[in-house]
């Protein structure tokens, strides 16, 4: 019983999230637009999700302060820089009209410059939602994919929960503990976020 319970809380929870989410209008256009790309293994991930459930937590209008709209897919066939702009093109051409910056971000080949741009090693990923699960802070670690059937919620990936988002909790993941990175991006995120709590744990040894 108690587990149903349980299972009937965190389906709520993810309904509420992917509603919340898509009260931000850039979000909803994204998803509506991102089967045209026609991308493999596509996601619209992190920030523009859970800065939108923040700023609504926070009473404020659902796309303040947010910096990043971003797309990951997948696509092993070609670890190419020049794919990823040309993937790039096309995703700024499908979303001119919005008053955003989308970035599109080929997670096969995240390990090719990771360490060259933030100085830490990175293990190759096996897929976007892979991913996902390496955002500096779990609570971040969301994604979403357009409904299969219209009418229906997007698909929500969320690999750690939602409970540490709602509850604000701040800490480090331990599948990427970078804590130089994790603290500047905890305290960039308390600047906008005042309400948010910073726990900044040792990384797990492994």
């Amino acid at each position: 019983m108690q587990r149903s319970s349980e299972h009937d809380e965190k389906a709520a929870l993810s309904r509420r999230f992917v509603t919340e989410a898509l009260q931000n209008p850039h979000n909803a256009a994204l998803l509506e637009r991102l089967p045209f790309l026609g991308l493999p293994d596509a996601w619209l991930v992190a920030g523009c999700l859970f800065q939108t459930v923040w700023n609504l937590h926070s009473g404020l209008a659902p796309t303040l302060n947010i910096k990043d709209y971003d797309i990951f897919y997948f696509d092993a066939s070609d670890l190419s820089e020049d794919a990823e702009q040309v993937v790039q093109a096309r995703v700024t051409a499908l979303f001119s009209d919005l008053p955003i910056t989308v970035e599109a971000k080929n997670q096969a080949r995240v390990h090719l410059w990771y360490e060259r741009w933030f100085g830490y090693p990175y293990e190759a990923l096996q897929s976007a939602r892979n991913g996902i699960e390496r955002f500096l802070v779990p609570c971040t670690c969301v994604g979403l994919q357009p409904p299969v059937d219209r009418g229906s919620l997007p698909l929500l990936y969320a690999p750690y929960g939602l409970e540490e988002l709602y509850g604000g909790l701040l800490r480090p993941n331990p599948a990427c503990p970078h804590l130089p990175l994790f603290q500047a991006k905890a305290a960039s995120y308390r600047e906008r976020w005042p309400w948010l709590t910073i726990k900044a744990l040792s990384p797990c040894k492994g």
